[in-house]
């Protein structure tokens, strides 16, 4: 590869230093991918960390239209209301969206 792409510009002479950086970077790289780490069973668990709790509510919306939240923070029925009435009110709109 490395002579490969020395040829492409062959008016410019190859920095031995450069060259040898790039076979020991692919070599260093070849040889990660060929041994990867084991994964320890335990991965991911007893770190402290909990998983948030997720909350959930479906809402029907005018016109046979389905919503549903989801949110890591509680859903209000004043919050969930006013969703919907935000969703009602852009599907109704007779304007285009202006992110399509």
């Amino acid at each position: 590869m490395l002579a490969a792409a020395g040829a492409l510009e062959p008016g410019d002479r190859r920095s031995p230093s450069r060259v040898s950086a790039a076979r020991e970077a692919m070599l260093r790289e070849y040889a990660r991918v060929q041994n990867p780490q084991e994964a320890r069973e335990d991965a991911g668990s007893g770190d402290g960390l909990n998983e948030p709790e997720l909350h959930r509510e479906e809402i029907e919306l005018p016109d046979g239209g389905h919503l549903v939240l989801t949110d890591i923070e509680d859903i209000t029925p004043e919050r969930a209301e006013k969703m919907a009435a935000r969703v009602a009110r852009i599907l109704n709109s007779k304007e285009r969206d202006r992110q399509s």
